[in-house]
């Protein structure tokens, strides 16, 4: 990735285009275009498509992006997703199994991986919370992204890792609740109607409007773009959207949580 990121801001300034200004053209935002050329995120199709158009056409890039997909930290079936993640404009994530990704906190993080198994060693751990601590980095560096959450009110009761470690992710997700582009919703744990008792589920919406959706299980995960499907499970993030507390009396909830601690 961090060669790919010289050999295209090489381009960019042969070229004698500025960053803020090939933002623009390139249809992304500057704090992209310069984490790609950091080599800190990984590049989507659509924004290699637009920098060969603009950087003379050399195939250079399309041909050097396969070689990126294996991401360090990343399980393979979700390579993909992270790839359409790193520049939706919409996001959403319902979970019932462990506090997402993007809201972990590295303690909590790190005790998932520590408890993984077969066993991860220490290489493996650093890898995996690395490209987790990357990700997260949408949350902020994509104002412009609509993030939505609901989250199962027992996720928290379970302490995951101790009372500590629980007692800072409810402080952090309440920090990350403040972001304008961030909306967390709880569902109660004492709750008759429920849409979402088939599973955990995440919906994104493309720079082109095109939406997907992903459902991971115990081996793998199952990235949708059949547009009945995701017609289907946007239809049910919709209805637990309505079933869960509002985003006031979510936040009201976990502040609770956390005087209990």
């Amino acid at each position: 990735m961090r060669t790919f990121g010289v050999v295209h801001q090489a381009l960019r300034e042969h070229a004698g285009i500025s960053r803020e200004e090939y933002a623009d053209l390139v249809r992304f935002s500057k704090h992209t275009v310069a984490s790609v050329e950091l080599g800190r995120r990984m590049p989507d199709q659509a924004f290699v498509e637009r920098a060969e158009e603009l950087l003379g056409n050399t195939g250079a890039l399309l041909k050097a992006l396969p070689t990126l997909a294996r991401q360090p930290g990343l399980a393979a079936w979700f390579r993909r997703w992270a790839r359409l993640e790193a520049t939706a404009i919409t996001l959403y994530t319902y979970e019932c199994r462990l506090i997402p990704g993007l809201l972990q906190t590295e303690a909590y993080g790190r005790t998932l991986f520590t408890n993984q198994l077969p066993p991860l060693d220490d290489e493996q751990i650093e890898a995996q919370w690395i490209a987790r601590a990357e990700r997260q980095r949408l949350l902020r560096e994509r104002p412009n992204t609509a993030f939505g959450f609901i989250l199962e009110e027992h996720l928290f009761q379970r302490r995951t890792g101790g009372t500590e470690i629980t007692r800072e992710l409810i402080d952090h997700v309440l920090e990350i609740a403040d972001l304008r582009n961030v909306e967390i919703q709880i569902m109660p744990t004492l709750q008759e109607t429920h849409a979402g008792l088939d599973g955990p589920v995440q919906l994104l919406e493309t720079p082109e409007n095109q939406w997907f959706a992903y459902c991971e299980g115990q081996r793998g995960g199952l990235l949708i773009s059949e547009p009945k499907e995701v017609s289907v499970l946007q239809r049910r993030y919709a209805r637990m959207r309505s079933q869960a507390l509002t985003l006031t009396d979510s936040l009201s909830l976990l502040q609770r949580m956390r005087g209990d601690l």
